[in-house]
């Protein structure tokens, strides 16, 4: 089994990385091989930044051949996604939306559709937009008809929309908590493949 992390932060070891990581020792404890992708990264080494819309259905002209074109090759081998973004201004990073505005190819294509993904986000305060970035984010992932699992599993709870942490994550126990809750369960969602 393969799950793909996606870091959504500008950040390789920030609050976001923290809660990412809490649930990738889950499955690396269960065996599971984790692949890390890192959004501002692979976004930058398109040809253009963000999406410009030049053509009508996306040719994946400004992404062919590079990093990001790698990445979403990845995720559409993976048998899960988990999703990480900092709340900036009550959504997703900057980063993480130009890396979706990008996946106009890969909508046409259907090649996530399906697989089974989730969600962690951490805010600066513990009211501090968390749950409204995940639903942003859940808006992305159900464009590419991904299926959405929450933090919810059969020895905790049932779970909400996904982890969410305040920063600093790695003091918030809840937070590190419920991500690792969200590793068991997109783990046993891929076990069930894709629907």
């Amino acid at each position: 089994m393969k799950i793909v992390i996606v870091n959504g932060s500008p950040n390789r070891d920030g609050n976001t990385v923290t809660l990412l990581k809490a649930a990738e020792e889950e499955w690396q404890a269960a065996g599971i091989e984790v692949i890390w992708l890192h959004a501002q990264e692979r976004v930058l080494a398109a040809k253009h930044p963000f999406c410009t819309a030049c053509s009508n259905p996306c040719s994946g002209v400004c992404f062919r051949g590079t990093a990001l074109e790698e990445a979403f090759r990845i995720i559409g081998e993976a048998d899960a996604v988990l999703w990480g973004s900092p709340v900036y201004f009550g959504s997703v990073s900057a980063q993480l939306k130009a890396f979706f505005d990008k996946t106009r190819q890969v909508r046409g294509t259907k090649a996530w559709l399906g697989i089974p993904t989730g969600v962690v986000t951490v805010g600066a305060s513990k009211y501090g937009g968390q749950e409204t970035t995940t639903r942003a984010l859940h808006d992305l992932l159900l464009v590419q008809g991904m299926t959405i699992v929450g933090d919810g599993y059969g020895d905790a709870d049932c779970g909400h929309f996904g982890a969410s942490a305040q920063r600093p994550a790695a003091n918030d126990s809840d937070g590190l908590k419920r991500a690792k809750i969200l590793a068991r369960r997109l783990a046993a969602m891929a076990k069930l493949g894709r629907i």
